[in-house]
């Protein structure tokens, strides 16, 4: 993905909250951060944690994948965005209520999400109508899909499989290890937690399917 494809997160977050009418302290109190942080994340001075990501889509009731698909740019062009910009035309020309990514996705053409706690998602296809983030998932040397420490719920179910590296993950109150070869698949509405402990990256393909709100 290319920044000028995709509008930052920022952007469309600031996006969908004006549109359902919602303050940005109001935003910030409903999922217990503070309204500077919220702000942060909607100018792109800060990318906020996976935990953080899905409290707020929660929220303003948009999915995550929602954040990824260029066609809603093209729908409505994102705060700061003119129609005579690059991302805009770009957009444009993908605007297509049927669009789907594949059915081959070369190496360097996924659409990407970098994410402050150390987390990087890259799309590996989509088809439309179907409720499924298809992601291969990076978690950097110390990385943790909640950057707070905490555990993170959400709709849908997960499944996961690690390729390389090594994750710890806190599922309620039990935690797993879990190495290459390893798969894990679990209801998202689960308490729960990865975190990278170890000294290389632990990458791994994930399916979160349903509800992902």
């Amino acid at each position: 993905m290319s920044p000028a494809v995709v509008p930052p997160v920022g952007a469309r977050i600031r996006q969908a909250r004006l549109e359902r009418g919602t303050s940005l302290r109001a935003l910030a109190r409903e999922i217990g951060v503070s309204a500077s942080l919220v702000s942060q994340i909607e100018t792109g001075k800060s990318q906020p944690s996976v935990s953080t990501l899905y409290a707020i889509t929660t929220a303003l009731e948009i999915s995550v994948e929602s954040l990824f698909d260029v066609r809603e740019s093209a729908a409505a062009s994102p705060l700061g965005t003119s129609p005579g910009t690059v991302l805009h035309a770009l957009a444009a020309l993908a605007a297509d209520p049927g669009r789907r990514i594949g059915p081959l996705v070369g190496a360097g053409e996924r659409e990407t999400l970098e994410l402050d706690s150390g987390v990087v998602w890259e799309r590996l296809g989509r088809v439309p109508g179907a409720e499924v983030d298809f992601l291969l998932v990076t978690y950097r040397p110390g990385g943790s899909s909640a950057g707070s420490g905490g555990l993170m719920r959400h709709g849908g179910t997960e499944y996961g499989y690690l390729t390389s590296g090594e994750l710890i993950l806190t599922l309620g109150f039990d935690e797993y290890t879990v190495r290459p070869g390893d798969a894990v698949c679990f209801e998202s509405t689960t308490p729960h937690r990865y975190r990278n402990d170890g000294e290389v990256p632990a990458v791994g393909v994930w399916f979160v399917s349903g509800d992902v709100q």
